[in-house]
């Protein structure tokens, strides 16, 4: 109970963690930077002090400055981040989570990834490896650190409430949610892997041209978020540009031209 009055709005120390541990967490996923937001929000929950709005403030620009920093990690050191921590072939297989991530979300999985176990660091690191425009993840990665600070925060307000004369339990109770959260939230992203998978599988049993008028349909009804990475050579993609406007591809049985001839309803002309 004394850790958790040490915490207290008027407590310096309060303002020191708020922002370093969420700092530090991008590049030492070990630190316990929701714990300790959590915690925060437990300690304080007796108190409507204006001063907290300072504290949720403060994690979320520690949690920016986080991000950020691991941004510029894997911009400037990027073949040594490669080498050390997407190493192997789980390292490699977060990589690949990652970027194939990045080419289908946008900025939305740079705000998700802070509720994805691992996901923060894999993803600000593969954001500098692959040179993401810089200004879109600042603005994501801003949004993101607002939303998981007042998500946490909220959390531990919610347990000191709720056990107002047991701190201790009230942060257990708090720390069981954040943790069911982050579980389906895994649970949602394992069950989509799973039906992507499932539709390529039968897409590929699917006898030639059967699959590229599948591919094309595939590609007119879900087509990639507008502020994802573009192909290569394609050029980037503006918040007005998604996959029915790009050169070629005016949705399923449309001309499609190629180097080698022209598609028109899944046949050669």
């Amino acid at each position: 109970m004394t850790g958790l009055y040490a915490l207290e709005v008027g407590s310096a120390l309060s303002y020191v963690m708020a922002v370093l541990v969420p700092a530090l967490d991008a590049l030492v996923p070990v630190l316990p930077s929701e714990t300790v937001v959590i915690a925060l929000g437990v300690a304080t929950a007796g108190s409507a002090d204006p001063r907290i709005g300072l504290l949720v403030a403060l994690a979320a620009f520690g949690a920016f400055l986080g991000d950020n920093a691991a941004y510029l990690v894997g911009r400037r050191f990027g073949s040594a981040v490669d080498r050390r921590l997407f190493a192997g072939e789980r390292g490699a297989r977060r990589r690949a989570w990652a970027q194939r991530s990045l080419d289908r979300f946008g900025t939305r999985i740079i705000i998700a990834c802070r509720f994805i176990p691992g996901g923060r660091t894999s993803v600000t690191l593969t954001c500098g490896l692959i040179g993401y425009p810089r200004r879109r993840f600042g603005a994501a990665t801003a949004c993101a650190g607002i939303v998981w600070a007042s998500y946490a925060f909220f959390l531990g307000r919610l347990g000191g409430k709720v056990f107002e004369h047991q701190p201790w339990i009230g942060l257990l109770l708090a720390l069981g949610l954040a943790v069911a959260v982050s579980v389906l939230i895994e649970a949602a992203r394992r069950a989509w892997r799973w039906h992507a998978n499932a539709r390529h599988r039968i897409r590929r049993a699917l006898p030639a041209g059967q699959q590229r008028q599948a591919g094309l349909q595939a590609a007119w009804e879900d087509p990639p978020a507008a502020d994802c990475l573009s192909p290569v050579g394609a050029g980037p993609m503006t918040a007005h540009d998604d996959l029915r406007s790009r050169p070629g591809v005016d949705g399923p049985g449309s001309l499609v031209k190629g180097t080698g001839g022209d598609l028109r309803h899944g046949g050669h002309r």
